[in-house]
């Protein structure tokens, strides 16, 4: 097959075969070729010309021997091959309690953080299981993200079509996760580390916010050597998409920059979640080398003006900031995407400097509201489900929002039974 792209410059392309697929890797041009199609009954073969549009981030149209235009029917989810998304993070057991803010103030943990467990955070784990009540819910943000985007691809009909690293201890808490990660649908391949317990998270929760302290423990034992194993670069070669929260930079920025790596030069997105303030405050160089390679940014607004402040833009304005972050120095000539949210406030998304959307939120009542721990990562979730499936940008952040929503009405990082979002 040969054919050519145009847009301001020509350009020849030359396959092997033809794979069509709704997330073309040539970006605002239309591709051209002529293709020979061999039925498998022995017919005679079939010579066509397909001119393929590929606007940026948008469904693609495709005209067959000149006639009109006609839209590219996304991936079916059922289609979709097994570790089509590909993560890495931190995977933890939440340990949450719904505590007053004196509990809050006693340990000098704020709402709406949050930050890696000290020497002196160990015992309130202790006082929080003798003092509350306590649940138990499988958590990690990158691990959580891919449950989300399981839940909404259906577990069940399409199980395994995400894959996650990241290392736990050989106990008790650690069989827990895997067992919970893999109903949800998620091929988890953890690294098992004999001699440290699996991490925690206390998800502490007042009225409707929620503080996070993460004892990473065998999370934070990750190395690089687990995703060089011949059977873990299979699954990141084969991957077509990869998402990593910025959590997993204070365990092993080598993993990151290798994934991201492949991904850049295999023509496949990656995408990468600012996760907390502290992320952008304290881990700022590790932070630039990774962006570098990022195709699609996430973050809520805090986590924006962190990184406003980190990145030197001198400016609070959660939209500004997206646009100056979009410009930021890229690997490749493709515009970097920025997506914050802000709570009840617009989703905001920019594609380049010049290109920006709000898209509205659904405000949930007061009374629906339960907690808001893991809202981010289901937006994330809900976000890849669709966009791993070709679907448009607005699709995407409705569906992150839905998610989000789901979340926000149930206690911890959980899900109903069944997805109604179509």
């Amino acid at each position: 097959m040969t054919g050519r792209c145009y847009n301001k410059e020509k350009a020849a392309i030359k396959a092997d075969g033809l794979i069509l697929t709704p997330m073309c890797e040539i970006t605002g041009v239309v591709v051209e070729m002529n293709v020979t199609i061999r039925p498998p009954d022995g017919k005679p073969p079939r010579n066509m010309r397909l001119a393929i549009e590929c606007p940026n981030y948008e469904p693609q149209r495709v005209s067959v021997n000149g006639g009109p235009w006609r839209n590219v029917t996304a991936k079916s989810m059922a289609h979709l091959p097994e570790g089509h998304l590909l993560g890495c993070g931190n995977p933890l057991l939440d340990i949450q309690a719904v505590v007053d803010k004196t509990f809050l103030g006693k340990w000098e943990l704020k709402e709406n953080d949050a930050i890696l467990c000290d020497e002196k955070h160990v015992p309130m784990f202790h006082e929080m299981i003798e003092k509350y009540k306590v649940e138990y819910v499988p958590g990690g943000a990158t691990q959580n993200a891919l449950r989300i985007c399981q839940w909404i691809l259906n577990p069940k009909a399409a199980p395994n079509r995400t894959v996650f690293f990241g290392a736990v201890g050989k106990d008790q808490f650690g069989e827990q996760l895997e067992q919970k990660a893999r109903e949800a649908g998620v091929n988890v391949r953890y690294q098992v580390n004999p001699e440290v317990k699996t991490g925690t998270c206390a998800v502490l929760i007042t009225e409707t916010h929620r503080s996070l302290c993460a004892h990473l423990a065998a999370a934070n034992t990750f190395t690089i050597d687990h995703i060089l194993k011949p059977e873990n670069q299979q699954l990141i070669h084969s991957a077509s998409f990869y998402y990593i929260a910025g959590f997993f930079l204070t365990v092993c920025p080598e993993a990151i920059l290798h994934v991201a790596k492949h991904a850049h030069e295999s023509g496949k997105p990656f995408m990468f979640n600012l996760a907390a303030p502290f992320i952008s405050q304290f881990f700022t160089d590790r932070l630039r080398d990774v962006l570098f390679y990022v195709d699609i940014l996430f973050g809520n607004e805090d986590e924006a003006v962190a990184f406003s402040e980190a990145m030197g833009f001198n400016t609070k304005d959660v939209e500004e900031i997206a646009r100056k972050a979009s410009a930021l120095p890229h690997v490749s000539n493709k515009p970097r995407m920025v997506v914050f949210t802000q709570g009840p406030e617009p989703v905001i998304v920019v594609k380049n400097e010049n290109d920006v959307t709000k898209f509205p939120v659904h405000r949930l009542e007061k009374d629906e509201i339960v907690d808001t721990n893991g809202a981010g990562d289901a937006f994330c979730g809900g976000f890849l489900a669709q966009y791993i499936q070709g679907k448009s940008i607005k699709e995407c952040v409705e569906c992150g929002c839905y998610a989000a929503c789901e979340i926000i009405k149930k206690q911890g990082c959980t899900t109903p039974d069944t997805c109604k979002y179509h």
